[in-house]
């Protein structure tokens, strides 16, 4: 995959072109950013997925905006709903029984892609308490954004997105496609008549380690491509390139507004 990739890229990606790459975007000193990427597309970077996260730091002052990326683990949930791939049922109980608490300090985030894995290992970045749907954040409100996260409804109106939409943050997304924009999913919690289901994880409670029951909506990402190309059509989307990925910025608060009536109408049907 590393020959194809470097075949695929006319000149080495750096720190310093990753970073006028973003300002070209339109990524300010003072931006907050909910940022989604994809290494992968991006070509060949010199220094990976630390140059790119050095790249945003060096464009977003840590006092005047803020940096903020999903750090979600979807491997400690529900093994009974697991299906990529899917496990034997007699496991089940096992699981539930083993698997290891979730811990905002060490617990992976394989999942959302080197880029967000590495970030939330970095110098003073915060990380909210939610063992399946957490967030990182770096700079002035990075407190603020991962604090109090509720553990039902783990991305509504008591979590950190809720404080990006108030915070009138945008969504960097770099190389990837709407549907990985977490910020529609508060749209689909504030449309009525959510579809609920119970979620199952492994926590750490008075002191002990849990298996917790929590309750939460069923959750429907193959509407957010829809979504996201109504933006477009709109001219709500600054779309541009970051190294060699096709990068998009948009309002949270849009993308959430869109997809609340999105899904009032899409639940009506």
């Amino acid at each position: 995959m590393v020959d194809t990739i470097i075949k695929k890229t006319s000149y080495p990606h750096t720190v310093k072109s990753i970073a006028e790459d973003l300002k070209i975007l339109g990524v300010k000193e003072d931006s907050i950013l909910l940022v989604h990427s994809s290494l992968s597309q991006m070509g060949w970077v010199n220094g990976g997925a630390m140059a790119v996260v050095e790249a945003l730091m060096t464009v977003v002052d840590k006092e005047k905006g803020c940096l903020v990326m999903p750090s979600q683990t979807m491997d400690w949930s529900e093994p009974s709903k697991w299906d990529h791939p899917a496990v034997p049922q007699k496991w089940w109980e096992a699981i539930r029984e083993t698997m290891p608490a979730f811990d905002k300090d060490k617990t992976p985030c394989l999942a959302m892609g080197v880029i967000a894995d590495l970030f939330r290992t970095y110098p003073d970045v915060k990380r909210s308490s939610h063992p399946g749907v957490s967030f990182t954040a770096w700079g002035k409100h990075a407190d603020y954004i991962t604090v109090d996260h509720a553990l039902n409804f783990g991305l509504g109106e008591e979590s950190p997105l809720k404080k990006l939409y108030e915070l009138d943050a945008s969504v960097l997304a770099i190389g990837t496609d709407y549907d990985t924009s977490t910020a529609f999913h508060l749209g689909e919690y504030r449309a009525p008549n959510p579809p609920l289901q119970t979620e199952g994880t492994a926590l750490m409670e008075n002191g002990k380690r849990v298996w917790k029951i929590y309750t939460d909506i069923e959750m429907d990402e193959e509407q957010f491509l829809v979504i996201g190309k109504q933006m477009e059509k709109d001219r709500q989307v600054q779309i541009g390139i970051v190294g060699d990925a096709k990068s998009r910025l948009y309002s949270v608060r849009e993308a959430v507004d869109r997809s609340e009536v999105y899904f009032t109408d899409f639940r009506r049907k």
